[in-house]
This record gives structure tokens, sequence and C-alpha cells, in this order.
């Protein structure tokens, strides 16, 4: 590859970006009422000698490349197997949808990872098939949590990227329709609503279901001037909070109608991990003094009670949320966001050891287990979905420092990654990461979160700014909205 080609696709997605934080200069809005506007917010900060080393690493032109090709493989794959599906089935060579009808998951889920890429030809592609093709106007029972992290995130995402004010129109329409889901008796969200009839079900839901909102939703009514999105999911979020225990820890699932835990045990991962996750970054977004005051309680109690200590190496465990009493060595696949959020938030020396304990987990068989016995040092669950939260805190990790050893550990991850899990098509879920056995799966946030996490570890890092711009659990990149003085 020639240098001045491969110089041209280095600077493509900076080039993307700085058109996209252009579109931001004409922006205004006005601050949803009870949320506190603050001037020139920044609350993420990158240490000078950080910066330099930043500056000096630059892009790793040649991994960037190989992990836009890899993204293209599976992307192409989608196009030529599943196209108009919401995922690609990588070993049959079919399209699936979640639902009687889809709703491009996969398009509009990874269409900010297209524009960020550089991938102009295909991202137009999928934004026109977005913008024309998808309706939610359809008599479908579909997952609240799920639907606005991957379709309301990706939709207001690409609108930001874009301008495209077709794509706003369909979260308007979205977020419409999801709100039937918020009409329970404690305004905690049902975890099923009829994008049609409005009809709610699924009563047994958690903290992450209800706490995963206000990214989106609040960006929705920055973005509309609708200040029932902002009301309805920050509803969601304080009544979360409040059941927390006198311990201030959260449990693992409850009852939408009344409120009431009905499994009680904590931990920093699945049902639980994203709700702590977006107390800070609803601090960094929106500058939402209450959020930061939850956070600062959270993060305590974590580091107090669910740390635990294990031959010189830190992990999070599961205990017990009213007592903080051990109930299980237990850490995985979705436990691993943490060291990036705790490299977010200020906490670089945790964030470091955590990540140290998490990459352990993956080298034990070359890639991670859905949940590992950090004690026993065995799995647990053996499926490996192809998630993203190791590579996301790597990214995290090396953004906020310049360390090079953090993409050398990407390094390894990418090419595990590839050996174990890549088919002709696409990129193949494993159903047992001991003996590899791959699945027919390949889900919507492979091309959303897991490449784009392994693509700006490597590219320019002007490519994205992590203390300018917010990161959603689904890894769609949001901006703050500019208010009017």
């Amino acid at each position: 590859m020639s240098t001045p080609r491969n110089r041209i696709r280095r600077q493509s997605a900076v080039i993307a970006f700085a058109a996209w934080t252009a579109l931001f200069a004409g922006c205004a809005s006005t601050a949803p009422p009870g949320q506190t506007a603050v001037a020139d917010h920044a609350v993420v900060h990158i240490a000078p000698e950080a910066q330099r080393r930043l500056d000096a690493n630059g892009a790793d032109a040649a991994m960037a490349e190989r992990v836009k090709a890899e993204f293209l493989h599976a992307w192409r794959g989608y196009r030529q197997y599943a196209w108009e599906r919401d995922a690609l089935k990588p070993l049959s060579n079919t399209g699936s949808d979640w639902y009687a009808q889809s709703l491009l998951m996969t398009p509009v889920d990874a269409l900010d990872t297209l524009l960020i890429m550089g991938l102009t030809e295909e991202a137009d592609a999928a934004r026109e098939l977005i913008a024309t093709q998808l309706s939610f106007d359809r008599d479908l029972d579909v997952k609240h949590f799920e639907i606005v992290i991957r379709l309301l995130g990706g939709l207001l995402s690409g609108y930001q990227m874009t301008g495209d004010a077709r794509l706003l129109a369909l979260a308007d329409d979205l977020g419409t329709r999801l709100l039937p889901a918020f009409d329970s008796p404690t305004g905690l969200p049902w975890v099923n609503v009829n994008l049609r009839t409005g009809a709610v079900s699924g009563a047994e839901s958690n903290p992450a279901e209800s706490g995963t909102l206000l990214l989106e939703y609040g960006t929705l009514a920055r973005l509309t001037g609708k200040q029932v999105y902002w009301d309805k999911a920050w509803r969601a979020l304080e009544a979360t909070y409040a059941m927390r225990s006198p311990i201030d820890l959260v449990g693992e699932r409850f009852d939408v109608e009344t409120g009431r835990w009905t499994q009680t045990r904590t931990h920093v991962g699945a049902r639980i991990d994203s709700y702590y996750e977006y107390l800070w970054k609803c601090w960094q977004l929106f500058a939402e003094p209450r959020c930061k005051a939850m956070w600062d309680t959270h993060i305590a109690a974590i580091h107090a009670h669910v740390a635990d200590e294990v031959d010189g190496a830190l992990w999070y465990g599961h205990v017990d949320m009213t007592t903080g009493a051990r109930i299980a060595p237990r850490f995985g696949a979705l436990d691993a966001f943490f060291p990036g959020l705790l490299a977010v938030s200020g906490d670089p020396d945790r964030a470091a050891r955590l990540q140290r304990s998490a990459f352990s987990m993956w080298q034990a068989h070359g890639i991670e287990p859905e949940v590992w016995d950090y004690r026993a040092r065995a799995v647990v669950s053996p499926g490996y979905p192809l998630r993203p939260e190791i590579v996301e805190s790597t990214w995290y990790l090396y953004r906020l420092s310049g360390d090079t050893a953090w993409r050398d550990m990407g390094r390894t991850l990418l090419e595990d990654f590839v050996r174990h899990t890549r088919t002709d098509s696409g990129f193949a879920a494993l159903a047992d990461v001991v003996t590899k056995e791959q699945k027919d799966e390949m889900e919507s946030f492979v091309l959303a979160e897991t490449f784009k996490y392994f693509y700006l570890l490597y590219a320019d890092p002007a490519t994205l700014d992590p203390a300018t711009t917010v990161l959603t659990t689904e890894a769609h990149p949001l901006r703050a909205i500019p208010l009017r003085p």
C-alpha cells in the first residue's frame, strides 16, 4: 500500500468527524426543566503528558486498516446475505430478524461506525435504506431497553453525524411509540412495549433496563424540544436509585409494578452494569449534578463492598446488596466494561489493575467466557457472543494515557478474535470458548461496538475525543448540544 493512499485513509475518519463537529456549531436548545446547564462543562481530563504521548504515537495505520478490512468483511457479508434483515447468520449465510418484521438492526446500529471509519459509500447506502425503508408502525412487542440502545441511539448519532433530518424524524416517531413503556405505578419501564398499540408486558426488570435510558431520551428531548422524553427517563432513573440498599447498592432484578427487589445479588455485570455507566455519562453529557451525586454514592459502595483482592489481582465479584456478604467470585465478558468506566471517571490505577485481571480471563482460553470464576480460574458460562466490553476498556485506557502497552493488548485481542470467530461471510459467536465451537449468530453490536472500539484503538486519536464525546452503552457517539445563553 502506498504511503499517500495510506495517509488519505488515515485522515478519512478524522475528516468525517470534523464535519460532524461542525454540524453542532449551529445547534441550540434549552435545558429540560430541572436539569442544570453548565457552560464549558468538561469532566474528562487528559493529562498533558498523556496528550504528548498520544500526539507522538499518532495512528497505527497498519492496524487501523486491518481492523477496517475485517469490519468490511462482516459488513459485506451482511450486505450480500442479509440486506434489509436485522442480522446476518454467518455460518448458514442467511438473514434473521428479532421479530416478525425486520427493524434494520444492523444498518442502524452500524451506521456511525461506517461514518467514523470514513466508509462513505457504505454509509450512504445504509442511511438511504434506513430513511426510506424503516417504519416503526408495526404491531410488534419489542424489548424497550434493546430498542432504545440499538435503534434510538443509532438514529440519534446518525442524525448528529450527518444532519439528515429523516433520521431525527424516525427517532422522534420511535420515541413516541416507546413512551407507554413508562406507564407503570412506579415509573419504572415495562420490559416490552407494542410499537403500534402501546400495550406493555414484562414486570420483572433490572437496573440496567430502567437506568440506561437517559442519554438517548435526554438527547432526543434536546433535539426535539419535547420535555416528556427527559421526564420519563429521569423518573425511571430516580426510581431505580431510590431503591438502593442501606449500603448504597442495587440488586439484580425487581418488580416494575411494586418496585420490590426479586433478586438481591449485586455486582457490576449483566442487568446492572450500564445503570452505573449512565450515571457518570449523564453527568458528562448533560452536566446534571444529581447524576454525579448518585454516581459518587454508588461508586464508593462498589469499591467498599464489591471489589475483591485475590492474590494481588483486583476483581469485582458478586455480593448481597443489603449486607455486602460475598456470594460468588464471578466476573465475565460484560463486567469487562468496568475498567473503561473507571478510567473515564478518573480512576486510572484501579482501571489498569482491573483490566489486567480481565485480560488474564481472556488469556486462559484465548478468548473470554461469558462468566468466569476468578478464584478457581474456571469457566462458569462458556459462551462468547462477540462482546465488545474488554476492547472498549482497552481503548479508554489507551486514549486517556497514551501508553502503547494497551495497543499491544488490543493486538492480542484482535488476533484471537479473528482466529477463533471469523467465517466466510462474517464473524460467529462461540458456543464454548474452550472448544471454540461456533454458533450461527452475529449480533448487530459486533459492528456497532466491537469493531468500532478496535478501530478507535489504532486510528488517529483525533478521530474521537472522550473528553468531548460521550459513547452510549451501545457505543453510539453523542455530543452535548450547546445551550442558548
